[in-house]
């Protein structure tokens, strides 16, 4: 079975708002093949399937933040509408919304994409928790070697620090 979309066009799609990985209406209106209105008309019609933490309006200060970003290019680009986000659940929802066969197809999609995003920040996590405790065993270890060159430096300074003998005949 051919796939619909890609993951690899659908990650740029996935924005981080609010703590949440989110798309944005006119992203997956674009994916679903439906006008934004057509998407915002449905979700109105059906907002008990869409609590906060399945979408959301953005707030200016959150478009103005997607503008800075060149996430978007303007703020003109949602034509005056608020624009909603979708968490992954609220993505999940839209299939139940957005009857079609292609919205099905484009979900399973993002779903996955949403994993894969998933997986790849655990193993991040993982690589940068290995990472610290290498920096602690290597820490531990060259510890003892930073206190050797202390140790050197502070003798140096001290012999440094000490009146030199003078050679050769002192009348005194």
């Amino acid at each position: 079975m051919k796939q619909i979309v890609k993951t690899e066009d659908i990650a740029p799609m996935i924005h981080w708002i609010r703590q949440e990985k989110v798309m944005l209406d006119r992203d997956l209106a674009d994916l679903y093949g439906v006008e934004t209105r057509t998407l915002k008309q449905a979700v109105r019609r059906n907002l008990d399937r869409f609590p906060e933490d399945f979408m959301f309006k953005l707030e200016d200060s959150e478009v103005e933040a997607l503008v800075s970003q060149n996430v978007i290019p303007s703020k003109g680009i949602f034509g005056g509408a608020v624009p909603m986000a979708f968490t992954e659940q609220g993505v999940a929802m839209l299939s139940s919304v957005l009857r079609s066969k292609r919205a099905t197809e484009v979900n399973i999609a993002i779903m996955r994409t949403f994993v894969q995003l998933r997986r790849l920040m655990d193993s991040n996590r993982e690589l940068a928790k290995k990472i610290n405790q290498l920096e602690k065993k290597y820490d531990e270890q060259f510890s003892l070697v930073f206190q050797a060159i202390k140790q050197l430096l502070a003798e140096d300074e001290a012999r440094k620090q000490k009146p030199k003998r003078r050679i050769g005949f002192n009348q005194e």
